[in-house]
């Protein structure tokens, strides 16, 4: 069954950690929303690789527009956290127990959103003292799945198994 995921992104995201989930998440037939502060703006990767439009600015959407949230890494995340706006939609999908994907620095918008505690999670290796600080269980694996909502990778290295734990996730 088609899902709608959310998908939370700004300038200078790690180029793969969109690209590639996307079209693994949209082969398998889900449909994907981005989502920035500025609807129609077109964001770039900080590889100069991809550039994304911008579908839908935050204050359009409503996290009950959406079945699951995509969190990609590099250094967007860190841009949005430092907005509420962004901070309250990510806290809403973990609080409703929907589908969390992030990678890489994308838990950076979930220990914001103090959303972590005694959970089981991985990401990039500079961000795991902040992972811990934020009360979350760190596992340094390729992925961790976290009751079978949260879904976590650590680099572009871990993409494939990424897609296939959130492609688990979303069945």
């Amino acid at each position: 069954m088609s899902k709608k995921i959310a998908v939370l992104l700004t300038d200078h995201f790690e180029d793969s950690e969109y690209t590639e989930p996307a079209k693994g998440l949209k082969e398998a037939g889900h449909e994907l929303t981005v989502i920035e502060m500025e609807k129609g703006k077109s964001v770039k990767g900080k590889q100069g690789e991809a550039s994304v439009k911008v579908d839908e600015s935050i204050d359009s959407v409503d996290p009950s527009q959406f079945d699951a949230l995509l969190l990609p890494g590099g250094f967007s995340p860190d841009i949005l956290r430092a907005d509420d706006r962004f901070v309250k939609f990510t806290k809403a999908f973990m609080d409703d127990k929907k589908p969390v994907m992030a990678i890489c620095h994308g838990p950076q918008l979930l220990i914001t959103a103090e959303a972590l505690k005694g959970r089981d999670v991985t990401g990039f290796k500079s961000i795991q003292v902040d992972l811990t600080n934020a009360g979350a269980n760190f596992h340094d694996k390729e992925v961790v799945v976290c009751g079978n909502q949260l879904v976590t990778s650590r680099t572009p290295d871990d993409i494939p198994a990424f897609i296939r734990e959130s492609l688990n996730v979303l069945k």
